[in-house]
């Protein structure tokens, strides 16, 4: 059948490239297929109103229509007259709203086309329900010639990046569009919004058809894409018109969120790539661009569900609604929940009640705004168990893409009295890795090259053995956090020297856990890889694993191990992953410390890459001796610093329950590297019924750090009991002591005692050594540092006179004593960062203390470098 000549017993009719045209077409279309099945024409018009929006939107030419009914089956056809823009059929969008008709017919139509000549584009589809067979059915056309192209490279293209991204982007040009058709003043001239929609469309198209050239299971790829070379002129108009649209979206004037910073950045980079390279310049990759926190991470994968499930770290996914779609085992375990019972709430059960409102209106600004608070950022704050006690957990949120173009906020938890998170998980691998590995990226080097270059150049391997050893021992040494080094370790030996890498170490009650998984194309990993806790090492075990946990090994596999040899669920499940990944070779070999293993590496080549052989053995068993060596003293260096951090929070008082005195602490330890540490903060009532306050910060981060703290202050607490006297004088013996000790402490600190009756006025009597004043907020909102008292640090002269100074403390004012950690940032002066805290302070002054510790935690804590002890006091006259 010739779908573009005109059908003689069809009717057909032209409409202009406006709005109302499409309520035209769908009038015109109900009276040609008069008595036709009902059903048959109400699907007509549907798909007509679809197809007629998208050549409005689109084509902007005249728009011919025409309908018939032979033999009981609807026919219709939309032409335009812009055959040189081809159909983009978008089946991945999350946004929904009209002009998205090409999905709808596929759904909808018995057959469907497109045909094309020199003149016009036209749009078919049948409809029948009488059981024949319909004719051919696709998109398929061949294209006129639209004068020059050019190609642009995209390097490490993030598949579910991109469509999030266009989709987004297709609906803020759909609604800034109807906003114009609407009469609404934009501020964007029409022959601007025609520019930027068919700039649009040529963009779509080119990268739909290069997306189409590639293997159906590659998520994450870098493509050349065929673009006009006229379209460089052109978009420039298209950025300034999306901008225009992402500032009337924040202002609310489109039925549109404005994007998420991870969209903006990725739009922000297609446009540099095709502007750069349209002027000679080089590609730039996406991997290696910098970006903000909240605009991470650079998965080039999409969100995979499956993963997180499977995932050692407590990890809770929420979709764009707030609720829960992810809560796997271990973030039940941790809140007090069976697995899957969280699935399908909202994600305010698990927020404390004085913390859901300011959950919701943060939620809420990031959708109306796009602008992120805690996106890409570690926070400390508490949880909701769910028997109601709060948890202290440290929170790292990123948004991620899923396949279909959705959003997806991914949260990994760890309680306060564990390391940070690392970053989070991407399909590629079992931890996220820093971008910057030592020795540089090698990415463009074959994977074998060093195992091959010894037998051409014995000096030059050499040369690059010594730097993979060297760049494996820098990348343990250099972070105190194992899952961190490891993954390092991994991705460079997935860039120098296989294409696979996995590590599996044992844990004290010798169980099996996976621990790292890296692949070096962003291919998605089976979900077995991220097994976490592996099938137990039995007797029956006879697989090449069990064999090197028994001290086997290295062992070379030239060929998968065998189904048939699988005798335990171990090795069944360890020749599925050989399977999944398709070895061709693989080393299996043993992390072994003082005689005994802990552990194994399994390195793996896959397809044409030449295999391991025998003499790639002894490289890899150099490698494995340092790389268990490194293991060995990260694993010593993180139970010094639990154990350390645990004598630490064991020393934190419980807070006394006074009357007339409202009190809240929190302690915080650092989000990067320093997790132990000498803050501490104190409150107890001296005998003549003061209550006494104290907040104090030891010079280090390290386990002398915390045990200093530990003596300072129960001599403090000791003298200041005993003596009872003014906090300059309790000061002056505290450094006295302090000169006692084997190994003198410098630390700062605040003695302060709260004075007056139950009914009021109140005044605080302190004194201060070296450590940052406390600050004074009314219930007004005004604010005051109490500066008076300040003298030397602990440590430095301890016959030196210490000054005191005493302030009043108005009823229901907020009185902070805070360490250094909460305010200080590098590169930032002090006085900017205490002006911004009494900003906080101030807008939270007539909060709950509860309220207003967590709020300063949450505005203020992100990614801080150094631990943070606060101590809020608030007295409230009785009745």
């Amino acid at each position: 059948m010739d779908h573009i000549s005109q059908p003689e017993e069809a009717s057909s009719r032209s409409f202009p490239p406006r709005p109302e045209s499409v309520a035209s077409a769908r009038h015109f279309v109900r009276a040609a297929l008069a008595g036709a099945d009902p059903d048959a024409v109400e699907t007509a018009e549907l798909l007509v109103s679809e197809l007629v929006t998208n050549a409005v939107l689109h084509a902007r030419t005249e728009i011919d229509v025409s309908a018939r009914a032979p033999d009981g089956e609807v026919q219709v056809r939309v032409a335009d007259r812009r055959p040189c823009r081809a159909l983009v059929p978008q089946r991945s969008l999350a946004h929904a709203g009209p002009g998205q008709g090409l999905a709808m017919v596929e759904q909808l139509a018995s057959a469907y086309g497109v045909d094309t000549d020199d003149e016009r584009k036209a749009v078919w589809f049948a409809l029948r329900s009488d059981g024949r067979p319909p004719p051919p059915s696709g998109w398929q056309t061949t294209e006129p010639a639209c004068g020059p192209t050019r190609t642009v490279s995209l390097v490490d293209l993030p598949g579910a990046l991109y469509l999030a991204a266009q989709g987004h982007q297709h609906a803020l040009l759909r609604e800034l569009t109807l906003a114009a058709f609407a009469g609404t003043d934009t501020g964007v001239r029409p022959e601007d919004l025609a520019i930027a929609h068919d700039m649009n469309n040529v963009l779509v198209a080119g990268m739909t058809a290069a997306l189409g050239e590639q293997p159906p299971d590659t998520q994450g790829h870098s493509l050349n894409v065929s673009l006009p070379a006229d379209v460089a002129r052109a978009l420039p108009t298209l950025r300034q018109v999306l901008d225009t649209a992402e500032r009337l979206a924040r202002n609310e004037r489109l039925l549109v969120w404005p994007s998420l910073p991870q969209n903006r950045v990725f739009r922000q980079w297609l446009f540099d790539q095709i502007t750069g390279q349209f002027a000679g310049g080089p590609p730039t990759a996406w991997t290696v661009i910098p970006r903000e926190p909240s605009a991470s991470p650079s998965d080039l994968v999409p969100w995979d569900a499956s993963h997180a499930w499977a995932s050692r770290v407590p990890t809770i996914a929420a979709d764009d609604e707030n609720r829960i779609i992810v809560a796997n085992g271990p973030a039940a375990d941790m809140l007090g929940w069976q697995a899957g019972e969280l699935v399908g709430q909202r994600l305010t059960a698990l927020i404390p009640e004085h913390l859901r409102e300011r959950h919701m209106a943060a939620f809420t600004r990031l959708l109306r705004s796009g602008q992120p608070h805690i996106l890409g950022r570690s926070v400390p704050l508490p949880a909701l168990h769910r028997d109601g006690r709060l948890v202290p957990v440290r929170l790292f949120i990123q948004a991620q893409g899923t396949a279909d173009g959705r959003t997806v906020f991914v949260a990994q938890l760890a309680p306060r009295t564990a390391p940070p998170v690392p970053a989070p998980l991407s399909p590629g691998e079992s931890r996220a890795a820093s971008p910057e590995q030592p020795g540089g990226p090698d990415l463009t080097q074959s994977p074998e090259r060093i195992a091959t270059s010894a037998a051409g150049d014995a000096a030059g391997g050499a040369a690059l053995e010594r730097r993979l050893l060297a760049d494996i021992g820098e990348s343990l040494s250099s972070t105190p956090n194992l899952d961190e080094g490891l993954q390092r370790v991994c991705r460079i030996l997935t860039r120098r020297l296989a294409d696979w890498c996995v590590v599996d170490l044992l844990n004290d009650s010798d169980q099996l856990e996976r621990f790292c998984v890296s692949h070096h194309s962003p291919t998605p990993l089976p979900a077995e890889a991220y097994a976490g806790r592996l099938p137990p090492v039995t007797g029956a075990a006879r697989g090449p694993l069990a064999r090197v946990l028994r001290g086997a090994g290295p062992l070379l596999l030239t060929e998968p191990p065998e189904p048939s040899d699988a005798r335990s669920p171990l090795d069944a499940h360890y020749v599925e992953l050989f399977e999944r990944v398709g070895a061709n070779s693989a080393v299996v070999a043993p992390l072994r410390t003082r005689g005994a293993v802990f552990g194994a590496l399994t390195l793996v080549r896959t397809g044409r890459n030449r295999p391991f052989t025998e003499d790639s053995l002894p490289l890899i068993g150099d490698l494995v001796r340092s790389l268990a060596l490194g293991v060995e003293h990260a694993r010593l260096y993180q139970e010094t610093r639990h154990i350390a951090e645990r004598l630490q929070r064991s020393l934190l008082p419980v807070l006394p329950e006074i009357e007339h005195l409202q009190m809240a602490a929190r302690y915080a330890p650092s989000s990067t590297t320093a997790q132990i540490g000498g803050d501490w903060y104190d409150s107890f009532v001296v005998p003549g019924g003061k209550t006494a306050v104290v907040i104090g910060d030891v010079a280090g981060h390290d386990l002398e750090a915390a045990v200093a703290m530990s003596q300072l202050r129960s001599m403090l607490r000791g003298i200041a009991i005993d003596r009872e006297e003014p906090p300059d004088e309790v000061l002056r013996r505290l450094d006295i002591a302090n000169h006692t000790l084997s190994q003198e402490a410098t630390a700062t600190c605040i003695y302060a005692l709260v004075t007056g009756p139950a009914s009021g006025p109140w005044e605080l009597k302190h004194s201060s050594a070296g450590h940052l004043p406390p600050l004074l907020t009314t219930r007004e909102g005004d604010t005051r540092y109490l500066d008076g008292g300040s003298g030397l640090l602990l440590g430095m002269e301890p016959d030196m006179p210490r000054p005191g100074a005493t302030d009043a403390l108005p009823a229901h004012s907020t009185v902070l004593l805070y360490t250094d950690g909460l305010i200080e940032r590098r590169d930032e002066s002090l006085d900017h960062a205490m002006d911004r805290l009494r900003r906080h302070t101030a807008a939270l002054a007539r909060e709950p203390l509860d309220v207003f510790c967590d709020e300063l935690l949450i505005g203020l804590s992100a990614d801080s470098a150094d631990d943070i002890a606060l101590l809020a006091l608030r007295p409230v006259p009785r009745g």
